[in-house]
Parts: structure tokens; sequence; C-alpha cells
């Protein structure tokens, strides 16, 4: 619990309030809070059918990943990554959440609905190096064209 009350306590301080954020969360653990990106982190959203594969890359090379986002359905797969990553991201298909945007989040290791942390955050801040991101994304990308080949 130790964990999820620091990963808590980490998403909560970007939010405009933190305490109404950890109280709201406390209150109902499978709600959800609006919390600004570009604080603390940016969001890099990839499809669904990229984003799973690219996780998996991710999870074959890297000990401690960044949190990841699963929404509507897993249609879409939100990697946190640092400030100002959107602004910068150049790439088709890849929406970026960064300053003046927000994203919905559900309470660390809980469901909100179609909206879950495929990785959660652990408090610490660590967060998705996107070099890597992008490495990993082409892989991916060159394993599915591969498979649709075939």
């Amino acid at each position: 619990m130790t964990g999820t009350k620091t990963a808590v306590e980490w998403l909560a301080s970007v939010a405009p309030d933190p305490r109404a954020c950890r109280r709201e969360w406390e209150r109902d653990p499978y709600g959800v809070a609006l919390l600004p990106a570009g604080r603390a982190w940016d969001v890099l959203i990839l499809p669904g059918e990229l984003g799973y594969p690219t996780l998996d890359v991710l999870s074959r090379v890297l000990d401690q990943l960044g949190p990841v986002l699963a929404d509507f359905g897993d249609g879409r797969l939100g990697f946190l990554v640092p400030p100002g990553t959107a602004a910068r991201w150049v790439g088709t298909g890849v929406r970026g959440a960064g300053p003046g945007t927000w994203i919905v989040a559900p309470c660390p290791g809980r469901t909100a609905g179609t909206l879950r942390w495929l990785v959660p955050p652990d408090g610490s801040g660590t967060l998705t190096d996107p070099a890597l991101l992008e490495l990993a994304m082409h892989e991916a990308a060159a394993a599915l064209a591969t498979e649709g080949e075939g």
C-alpha cells in the first residue's frame, strides 16, 4: 500500500488542488481525476494496435517502465514521458498531451470503467524515455508489418 500511497501523492501533486484530488481518490478509489499534463509529465498517446506491441518491446528491454494508461476498450495507450516531449514529438498517428491539456487518470492500482493503469506509477517519478519509446515503436511497427506480409 505504501507504493500506491506514494503514487497517489506523485500524481496528485500536479492537480490544481492536490489535497482535494487525494481526498477524492480516498473517498472513491474507483473514481478518476482530471490532471494537467505538462507539469511533471507529458503523455504520448498511441493507438492500441501499436501501443501494446510497443509496451511489449519496452518490457523486454527495461527493468523499470514509466506509467502507461489504457483507455476506451484498449483503443489507446498513454505513455507518461518527460515534460516538453509532446511539443517536440513528430510522428504520424501519435498524439501528445502537454501544457494546456488534461488527462483523465484513475487512482493508481485501480480501474475506472475502461480506464486503467497497465503500468501504474510507483511514485518515484520514473517516466518513459522518449528516445527508447521511439525505438520500441519502430521495432513494434516493423514486427507488425512483417506479420501483415505473412
